[in-house]
């Protein structure tokens, strides 16, 4: 009874190894995923994404969640290589009375304004680093009280299509 209740499952070196290997490539997935090439906004396929993991020698936590690895990753793979998070393009919606304060506020989390649109309320489109979204999505309920509103027109902005050579 004591060995069911307290005791652990052994586990065989080649399960193990296929495990480790598993999540090491749902990393490098979720990297390859989540970031771009900062001069031409293009994503890295997976595979450059496991090589590139293997040039700076990581290695896989078993006890840790594979998304917080990959953000780890990440920033690892910032010092070696030109990779950059994704831009998230958000449009918000906040009345005309807030509309100028809060625009201050949000001046320095936003990456890059796409438009801007103020008649009776502030309308604007932009680009933000990802790891800004919580903090924008609080500012705007609390300073507007549930008058503004945030959508989420893409998760990640890229560039798709053949590259032209020139």
């Amino acid at each position: 009874k004591q060995i069911l209740s307290k005791g652990e499952l052994q586990v065989s070196d080649k399960e193990r190894h296929s495990q480790l290997e598993q999540m090491f490539r749902d990393i490098a997935t979720i990297v390859a995923d989540k970031c771009v090439n900062p001069e031409t906004k293009r994503p890295y396929t997976v595979i450059l994404i496991e090589r590139a993991m293997k040039d700076i020698h990581y290695s896989v936590k078993p006890n840790k969640s594979t998304k917080q690895q990959a953000l780890e990753v990440i920033r690892q793979l910032k010092e070696t290589m030109q990779i950059e998070r994704a831009h998230m393009r958000l449009r918000f919606i906040l009345p005309a009375k807030e509309g100028k304060k809060l625009k201050e506020k949000l001046k320095p989390l936003i990456k890059v304004t796409e438009s801007e649109d103020f008649q009776e309320q502030l309308e604007m489109v932009c680009l933000i680093d990802p790891g800004c979204f919580r903090e924008i999505d609080e500012l705007i309920r609390s300073e507007t009280k549930g008058k503004g509103s945030l959508e989420v027109l893409s998760l990640k902005d890229v560039e798709e299509g053949d590259e032209k050579l020139e």
